[in-house]
């Protein structure tokens, strides 16, 4: 029999009801938005120091980062003269190899008259 006995013998504690404690799923968003002050605004992120934020499905940097807005457009104008210089030069590339292919099967056919003549002088002599 031990020294004290067998005085402390706590109850099992009934389970929890599995209801949620909190009472924020009860209250519709306007009432959330008043008490609690929560906006929910677009998303927002920082990255190697400058802030970036989701608008219209782009993200746009909200800080200014490195570049100002002046040169982002310089260099969205340079950006589309280039691609247009680009597309130029493929054309120009497309039109070359095109002269290319009429001079090569001109060739051919010049090569094979002259094989043609020869054979027939051939023949003949």
């Amino acid at each position: 029999m031990p020294l004290f006995g067998n005085t402390f013998s706590p109850k099992k504690t009934p389970p929890r009801k599995s209801a949620s404690l909190s009472s924020l799923h009860t209250l519709d968003r306007s009432t959330r938005e008043i008490e609690l002050g929560l906006e929910y605004g677009p998303p927002v992120m920082n990255i190697g120091g400058q802030s970036w934020k989701f608008e219209d499905g782009q993200w746009i940097t909200e800080s200014g980062g490195n570049a100002s807005s002046r040169e982002v457009q310089r260099l969205k104008k340079r950006n589309v003269q280039l691609e247009e210089e680009n597309n130029l030069l493929k054309l120009k590339i497309e039109l070359l190899l095109d002269m290319l292919t009429e001079t090569t099967v001109d060739y051919h056919l010049l090569e094979k008259e002259v094989e043609d003549v020869k054979t027939q002088h051939r023949r003949k002599s």
